[in-house]
């Protein structure tokens, strides 16, 4: 039997208006010590983005969302944030602020597959079907 690892998680949203608090779930970012994963799956469906908020920047909110792709790979494609330990780069990403893109609070689990869990949370929390 496979030893389970505890992950953290947290939910990338898109908020276009920042002041009426709502959003669009669009991806999830996980990270787990153990296993030394940090990983983001995220799309945009520029429709319901454009539904909910016609005059939003998708090409900007797509180069925040490939930022932290970026930014989870670390390296110096992603600036000095990317050349942080891979706990300060989650920690980073999961920080609260006040832009159209921002994270959920974080939170923890535990998992055999912490890659496939990266998969049923996006799944889970992000496609609309």
């Amino acid at each position: 039997m496979q030893e389970k690892n505890l992950f953290e998680y947290a939910v990338i949203r898109v908020v276009p208006k920042v002041e009426r608090e709502e959003f669009l779930n669009v991806g999830v970012v996980v990270y787990s010590a153990r296993q030394k994963f940090l990983q983001t799956k995220f799309s945009l469906d520029t429709k319901r983005v454009k539904a909910f908020c016609g005059n939003c920047d998708i090409d900007e909110i797509e180069e925040y969302l490939r930022s932290f792709e970026r930014i989870c790979q670390g390296g110096t494609d992603a600036g000095p944030i990317g050349k942080l330990p891979t706990a300060e780069r989650f920690r980073w990403l999961t920080a609260t602020r006040s832009t159209v893109v921002q994270t959920s609070k974080v939170h923890t689990g535990l998992s055999e597959d912490v890659p496939g869990m990266l998969n049923r949370l996006y799944s889970q929390l992000v496609l609309v079907e």
